[in-house]
């Protein structure tokens, strides 16, 4: 264990350019999380996928990072943080280029779940490795506000360089455009960061593991099918499967010397607030960067670029307020500046629901106002989570607020996209009758594609109808998560009544450290 003597040391010129380099993979994977956005309607009439699979391409990528953070995190534990980056780093360029050059939906979606798992061993090692390199207290919080607000940031960035890259160049370069990253990284990471590992680490738990997908990946099923089938068999089963991995998980842990994922830590409220907190602000801004760039592109008809040129006030909101949480959070409590946080959340989704028609001005608003809570939101709840549970518990603490990250993309998606595309359809059916079920009518872009071949009259019609029953579904669905968010702003006000100053406490035990 590191003496007490070093713990306020204070960081260098090395420690610096190694937080440097461990954004890289944050920014790889957070901008994964929310490129695929401005790709969406290029990929619709590219590889014509249905309604289903071009909501799994967008989710599996981030559904598989959940599923695997916290195991992920247990190996990198045992076997060292940054041979589990260099190796994730080389598996997720890999996976870039099997995403790039697919030709077909599964084969798309089969590497976004590539891309997912690499993604799971690059994201647990860098917040472990932060912890680590930076010991003095002072410099921590502002390393990992970092982490926080580029993570969110770069969640923001995606749809930006995404809009970007398809103004000139076909929607592969999404994918391409991350081999420059990663080998810029792999050197860099040689170079600078500090080979870490648990001196103590938990044993690998193959079957927790399985537990965890057999939990999560039926969870996502059942809602993307109810909302696109109605409440099947399949959903019955798929719901039943959650339920029962899920239970069988938690009784695993409990029962667990070293558990995988340490479920004992949600008896703390301050802990347990902070974690809904930090997910419910990524599904929100997972289900507008969704339905967002749709309604830009497609509805409001702007160019790829310019449609990421609105995002951008938005994204430099949620960065800038990342970096004035810190002071903030300094003065006035956290249960005051959480729960205030979600509400501007609820705020910037209830201005896309009750705006009657969109436009390009009420979206970027409405974006500016979402990353101002978001990004004061993460960076607050990501240093209550590390802080709010004994010293020895950080690394299982740090596991859980990523797996609340992703998941909360998950959802965003799952939930609020798959209620968008219900409402969608439900629309068009009521319209249209049985040709709404046509595979042309499954997606937005591909029905607008349809209603553009069919021109005249009666295809500007059919267009005008198509955006109505679109425009519809997002509606329902920012109204819905604006009312979700709301209430757990409230509810998060009580939650974190015991939370004093968010660096009130500070983790003492330090893991050692060599230099390569």
């Amino acid at each position: 264990m590191t003496s007490p003597q070093t713990l306020h040391v204070r960081a260098g010129r090395r420690e610096w350019l190694g937080l440097a380099v461990l954004m890289i993979p944050v920014l790889l994977i957070s901008i994964d999380n929310t490129v695929l956005g401005f790709a969406l309607p290029a990929i619709s009439t590219g590889l014509h996928p249905t309604g289903t699979q071009l909501l799994w391409i967008v989710d599996i990528y981030a559904l598989m990072l959940a599923g695997l953070l916290v195991a992920m995190g247990s190996i990198g534990d045992r076997f060292g943080r940054r041979l589990l980056l260099l190796i994730g780093a080389t598996g997720f360029g890999a996976a870039s280029l099997v995403a790039a050059f697919s030709t077909t939906p599964e084969m798309l979606i089969l590497a976004r779940a590539l891309l997912g798992v690499f993604g799971a061993t690059l994201m647990p090692s860098t917040l472990s490795l932060i912890r680590n390199i930076f010991l003095d207290p002072r410099d921590r919080r502002i390393a990992i506000a970092t982490w926080a607000a580029l993570f969110g940031g770069g969640a923001a960035l995606g749809p930006v360089v995404g809009g970007l890259l398809l103004e000139h160049f076909h929607w592969s370069s999404i994918f391409l455009i991350n081999l420059p990253l990663i080998a810029i990284f792999i050197p860099a990471a040689l170079l600078l960061l500090p080979e870490s590992r648990d001196p103590h680490p938990g044993r690998i738990d193959p079957i927790s593991i399985v537990l965890s997908m057999l939990t999560l990946t039926p969870l996502v099923f059942a809602i993307k099918h109810g909302m696109s089938d109605g409440l099947d068999w399949m959903f019955a089963a798929a719901v039943v499967v959650a339920v029962v991995s899920g239970t069988l998980f938690v009784l695993r842990q409990l029962r667990s010397a070293n558990p995988m994922l340490d479920v004992r830590l949600f008896a703390n409220a301050v802990f347990t607030s902070a974690v809904v907190a930090n997910l419910l602000s990524l599904m929100g801004l997972a289900g507008f960067l969704y339905f967002g760039t749709q309604v830009l592109q497609l509805i409001l008809g702007l160019s790829p670029v310019t449609a990421a040129l609105a995002l951008v006030p938005g994204l430099v909101m949620s960065i800038a307020a990342g970096y004035l949480a810190v002071p903030l959070v300094a003065r006035i409590r956290p249960r005051v500046v959480v729960p205030a946080a979600l509400a501007l959340n609820a705020v910037g989704l209830a201005f896309v629901a009750f705006t009657p028609e969109p436009s390009v001005p009420g979206m970027i608003i409405s974006f500016i106002v979402l990353g101002a809570g978001i990004g004061t939101a993460e960076v607050i709840t990501n240093d209550l989570i590390l802080t709010a549970v004994p010293a020895n518990k950080a690394g299982a603490a740090s596991a859980i607020s990523e797996t609340a990250y992703e998941f909360g993309s998950v959802m965003g998606t799952a939930v609020l996209g798959g209620l968008t595309t219900m409402v969608f359809a439900s629309q068009l059916r009521g319209a249209l009758g049985n040709a709404a079920a046509a595979p042309e009518f499954e997606t937005l872009g591909s029905a607008l594609e349809h209603a553009g071949a069919i021109g005249g009259r009666v295809g500007d019609e059919l267009a005008t109808t198509v955006v109505h029953a679109f425009d519809l579904g997002v509606q329902w669905a920012a109204g819905g998560a604006a009312i979700v968010v709301f209430a757990a702003a409230v509810l998060t006000a009580f939650g974190l009544k015991g939370a004093g100053q968010a660096s009130a406490s500070e983790p003492s035990d330090r893991e050692p450290v060599s230099a390569h």
